[in-house]
């Protein structure tokens, strides 16, 4: 079964690298991209930092569909068919944010390091103008099912699928995961240092989830199962943000 469209009908030298090109721009994209809302926006207004991480988040998740449309000039197909890796996504993922939660519980909230990064993460959540408890919830529920469906339309269909054409099976795996975990370090970085071991313990962490995803893409050859656990990983992701978060709105 085939995971994906024929990428291309031109094999020539300068199609591919033109195809190459695009790839590795995709691979990157993404940390331009959190480096421009993460690290600059912050200085300006929480309306001005709603708008630039809009405009960015639209630009990166549009380029795929614009390259496959309008330079390769096939039809939008991602993979859809078959539910089989469903049942198998959302095991992963129940076991990924059991982890978390047993991580964050039995040791991270208590550990001197965190104290800092809960202050930064409740300044960052004030600073993008989420100001209530709903709004928070909003934009939880967003990223866990809408984001995570996203990302794994551009991580695991066009740039691993695309990967897939130059490189072996288990090296697109680790390019494309590695590659997601790449804008993941400047996020944790910011709050726990560049220097910390827990920042690239995280990132680390995050790189086996999309090379899990990837494999299981690829396994069932449906984004089903790969969405079905990413969306469960960020459900407690942002379960967890809002137990270190919530004293904002109190009182």
């Amino acid at each position: 079964m085939s995971l994906q469209p024929e990428w291309s009908t031109d094999e020539s030298p300068v199609a591919r690298r033109r195809d190459l090109a695009a790839v590795l721009f995709a691979l990157v994209l993404p940390t331009i991209v959190t480096w421009l809302y993460f690290y600059h926006a912050e200085r300006w207004p929480s309306a001005v930092q709603g708008a630039v991480f809009g405009t960015v988040k639209v630009l990166q998740f549009a380029f795929p569909a614009a390259w496959v449309v309008f330079v390769l000039r096939r039809r939008l197909r991602p993979g859809w068919s078959g539910t089989s890796g469903i049942g198998l996504g959302l095991a992963f993922g129940g076991a990924v944010a059991a982890a978390m939660v047993g991580l964050y519980l039995g040791w991270l909230r208590q550990a001197p390091e965190f104290s800092e990064a809960a202050e930064a993460m409740r300044a960052k959540v004030a600073g993008l103008g989420l100001d209530s408890a709903a709004k928070y919830v909003a934009i939880g529920v967003f990223y866990s099912v809408c984001h995570s469906l996203l990302e794994e339309y551009y991580w695991r269909w066009f740039v691993f699928g695309q990967l897939e054409r130059f490189v072996p099976v288990n090296a697109a795996i680790a390019i494309s995961s590695l590659g997601f975990m790449s804008h993941h370090v400047l996020v944790v970085g910011k709050y726990f240092g560049f220097t910390n071991w827990l920042t690239w313990f995280l990132s680390l962490s995050v790189a086996v989830g999309g090379a899990a995803w990837a494999w299981l893409y690829r396994r069932s050859g449906s984004l089903w199962g790969p969405w079905a656990s990413h969306l469960v990983v960020d459900a407690a992701i942002f379960s967890l943000g809002y137990a270190i978060v919530c004293d904002l709105w109190q009182g």
